[in-house]
């Protein structure tokens, strides 16, 4: 029997969208040990075109990307002029084009805000006709997904390859070890198509709940979901270089930079980004629901959903240096009791270079 799909609520992030085909959890083990394939077209996905589409996006966004070589991917965004994250893409330069697929709802902003930095520029932003699949698992590397896919090999890591029949294929990084993962944009009119074609080789078809799962089990954040309006790049591990980060620590002139400077120089976030593990015998709290502990406002709620192997689990916004044993609390319409995933902490804080320097110059021990 077919199975039918359950769209996703209506109040959900991913409205519209493919929830999960009447077995969620079975949809999450199989990423986990098979190959599943994600419909995803709800994202949003623009083009850039033009001979000076580069060196016209380098100026106005956070990464390195004014020699992004052919077939390279990267993350990227935008901040505004205190810092805080506007907008946050994935990035892939293939075939003289400049593609920048986004949250659904930023696509139109995005499209707007490109449009009008425009200028004098020799670039043409637009909308691009493109769905994303997105792929999981460990058995996406099987011959007869690769022959699905028409490739005879997988790419590298955050690398690109044109697909004969229009679109790309990329791959992403994975997470300490874990499933391959894919991204395959792929022209709108041919999503049924390729969807029947990945299903036949092997790929069992999920929805967007299993790709969640996975993401919040590897603490990666969303932007607009497990972002506020006051995040700074810093708090969420969007720092690195090309292809490992949306913000390079090299590179200047672009909105923002100022903040992103004095933070990782002098400075630590007020926050950090947490995986929690809460009370599922409640109703689930919602995103944006405050944390407390002992009382006292300590964070911020992010993405909430229920994990095959971990159970509910969540993505929260902390205030910097919070124990790991510190007993959570969710605020809002549902109180529920949460614990902290001491592996998902980032590292000790450790002084920035320019503190360093002020405080030898002060005469303080390190």
């Amino acid at each position: 029997m077919t199975a039918v799909p359950v769209p996703a609520p209506e109040t959900d992030p991913d409205a519209g969208a493919i929830w999960h085909y009447g077995d969620p959890l079975g949809e999450q083990r199989a990423a986990a040990t098979e190959a599943v394939v994600v419909d995803r077209s709800h994202r949003g996905v623009l083009q850039l075109t033009g001979l000076e589409r580069q060196s016209w996006l380098h100026t106005i966004c956070t990464q390195h990307v004014a020699e992004l070589p052919d077939g390279q991917s990267t993350e990227n965004s935008s901040l505004d002029g205190q810092g805080r994250v506007e907008d946050h893409w994935l990035q892939t330069e293939l075939g003289g084009v400049t593609y920048l697929d986004t949250e659904p709802w930023r696509a139109e902003p995005l499209l707007a805000y490109l449009t009008k930095m425009v200028f004098w520029s020799k670039v043409e932003p637009a909308a691009a006709d493109l769905a994303v699949l997105s792929l999981i698992g460990p058995r996406l590397d099987d011959a007869g997904l690769r022959e699905a896919l028409g490739v005879t090999e997988l790419p590298p890591t955050m690398t690109a390859v044109a697909l004969p029949d229009g679109g790309f294929l990329r791959r992403l990084p994975s997470t300490d070890g874990g499933p391959v993962e894919l991204d395959l944009l792929v022209p709108r009119a041919d999503k049924a198509d390729w969807l029947t074609r990945l299903e036949r080789a092997g790929a069992r078809r999920a929805g967007v709940w299993t790709y969640e799962a996975h993401r919040v089990a590897a603490v990666r954040a969303r932007l607009g979901v497990d972002t506020d309006e006051r995040t700074i790049p810093h708090e969420i591990g969007w720092i690195g270089d090309a292809g490992l980060g949306a913000v390079h620590l090299d590179k200047g002139c672009y909105r923002g930079q100022e903040t992103v400077a004095r933070v990782h120089n002098l400075g630590r976030p007020p926050r950090m980004l947490a995986l929690l593990h809460l009370d599922g015998s409640t109703d689930r709290p919602a995103t944006g629901d405050p944390l407390t502990a002992g009382g006292r406002a300590v964070g911020r709620l992010g993405t909430v959903v229920d994990h095959v192997d971990e159970g509910v689990i969540a993505l929260a916004l902390l205030k910097r240096g919070l124990p790991a044993d510190t007993e959570l609390s969710t605020g809002g319409e549902v109180a529920a009791t949460a614990s902290i995933d001491a592996d998902s902490l980032p590292p000790a804080d450790t002084a920035g270079a320019g503190k360093l320097a002020v405080e030898r110059l002060r005469g303080r021990p390190r």
